[in-house]
């Protein structure tokens, strides 16, 4: 059995969607900001995040993600 054929262990998690993969990251860019010291405008952030958000939702319901 090759590498290639192998399953994946029931510990390792499976892929997540692309608005999964978003929200995480701005998360961490969201604490990123907060904790630089300098100012940012977070309810205009938090919009956009769910701007963005709601448009990847609305793709992987369509399945183009």
């Amino acid at each position: 059995m090759s590498e290639s054929d192998a399953k994946p262990s029931p510990n390792e998690e499976s892929p997540k969607s692309p608005s999964h993969e978003f929200a995480a990251y701005c998360e961490s860019e969201f604490e990123r900001r907060i904790n630089s010291g300098v100012g940012f405008d977070e309810p205009q952030y938090r919009k956009a995040m769910q701007l963005v958000l709601d448009k990847l939702a609305r793709l992987e319901d369509e399945g183009r993600s």
